[in-house]
């Protein structure tokens, strides 16, 4: 450890109910500042600035190739960034070997040594940090304890399931008490249920150790459903920052509407602005959107962005609730349990509408129906910004 640089003593150990305890004095911030690196002609990542809060659980988020695993071995020290800096707290650790910056590593593949019992494992990296065998033993088996592992503790990783080798991954991890923890797809490998299960797991033992942890995934659902903060990944940049319900609801792009969730973009040119809102015209008649940046002006060729569970679904005839009702065509309704949808025909475009099954009207496939779009639920973009 570099002079003038003391390294906070934050135990994770067990409370009398079996829980985690964790000082908040351990709970540091990681900040990256314009971060670039290359593979021969390809730059992986693109000037990337991000600040990670102390005890967030932060995603990055993003399709496969754009960069985000990069960014997370650049943060363990794997990978050299050919520029830019990488502060734990207020310490610049970018010329730093792995085994210098205490980070906890979960893998895709877990990386269990598979010669190893699961006790041998989670204590190897007390082990290779010299701290004593009997010390090594008390600390993880309490973090086996944790993770509901401890009575597997003399078995080997072949004779796990995934989730439970998951599990064993993640204890090892928390054992050498980490400044951060860094999560590479870590579900990836697991079934539907598992990674339902696993999700939940990670997020409660993160909650309690309130470890800085940053989690790289493919997947909307994990970010969404797990994540205090995300940033959207592409092309090696940064697109999007922000909380989880925030990026959904109103996101800075078409791309990241379209990325985060499913949604129905909608094509047609500014016909006025009035205030805040937009009238734009689509093929099939024009629509209100209530709030339109202020720099798309009449004229400008836009794409706006309406979630399926925003649009509502009418009969034929009947009162309509307000502006942007328009006629279409039922394609196919497709009843998942607590939600039907349903695909529409809107002019030339096809619709996608999310509800519960109650709340739809009875109209077969081929038969007559209306959409309401309401104004608030649109979100308009300029063109070139898809």
């Amino acid at each position: 450890m570099e002079a003038g640089h003391p390294r906070v003593n934050h135990r994770i150990i067990c409370n009398a109910r079996g829980g985690l305890v964790r000082s908040s004095a351990g709970m540091i911030p990681l900040r990256l500042e314009h971060i670039t690196k290359h593979f021969g002609p390809v730059r992986a990542v693109d000037d990337v600035s991000l600040a990670v809060e102390p005890g967030e659980l932060f995603f990055l988020l993003g399709p496969s190739g754009c960069g985000k695993t990069t960014i997370l071995r650049i943060v363990a020290g794997f990978y050299e960034a050919d520029a830019g800096r990488v502060y734990f707290g207020d310490r610049d650790v970018t010329g730093l070997p792995p085994h210098r910056r205490n980070c906890g590593m979960v893998f895709q593949n877990y990386a269990l040594w598979p010669h190893m019992t699961v006790l041998e494992n989670v204590a190897f990296g007390l082990s290779v940090r010299g701290v004593a065998r009997a010390e090594r033993r008390r600390r993880a088996m309490d973090v086996l304890g944790i993770v509901q592992m401890a009575e597997y503790a003399r078995r080997k990783p072949t004779q796990l399931s995934g989730g439970q080798q998951q599990r064993v991954a993640l204890a090892r991890a928390l054992a050498i008490e980490p400044d951060f923890l860094l999560l590479d797809e870590p579900l990836s490998n697991l079934d539907a249920k598992l990674r339902l299960e696993m999700r939940r797991e990670i997020r409660r033992m993160q909650q309690a150790t309130r470890v800085t942890s940053v989690y790289v995934t493919h997947d909307q659902d994990e970010a969404l459903t797990m994540a205090d903060r995300l940033a959207v990944v592409r092309d090696g940049r940064v697109v999007a920052l922000g909380r989880p319900r925030d990026l959904y609801l109103d996101p800075p792009t078409a791309w990241v509407a379209g990325f985060l969730g499913a949604t129905n973009l909608l094509e047609g040119e500014v016909r006025r602005r009035e205030g805040g809102a937009a009238i734009v015209r689509a093929p099939f008649g024009d629509l209100v959107a209530a709030r339109a940046p202020a720099d798309l002006s009449s004229g400008a060729a836009a794409v706006m962005s309406v979630r399926p569970e925003a649009v509502r679904l009418l009969a034929a005839a009947g009162p309509a609730p307000g502006e942007n009702v328009f006629p279409v065509t039922v394609l196919a309704r497709t009843f998942q349990g607590e939600t039907e949808q349903a695909r529409v025909r809107l002019g030339e475009q096809e619709v996608v509408i999310s509800d519960r099954p109650t709340a739809l009207p009875a109209v077969e496939a081929g038969g007559p129906a209306r959409v309401h779009i309401p104004p608030e639920a649109l979100r308009v973009y300029p063109k070139s910004l898809t």
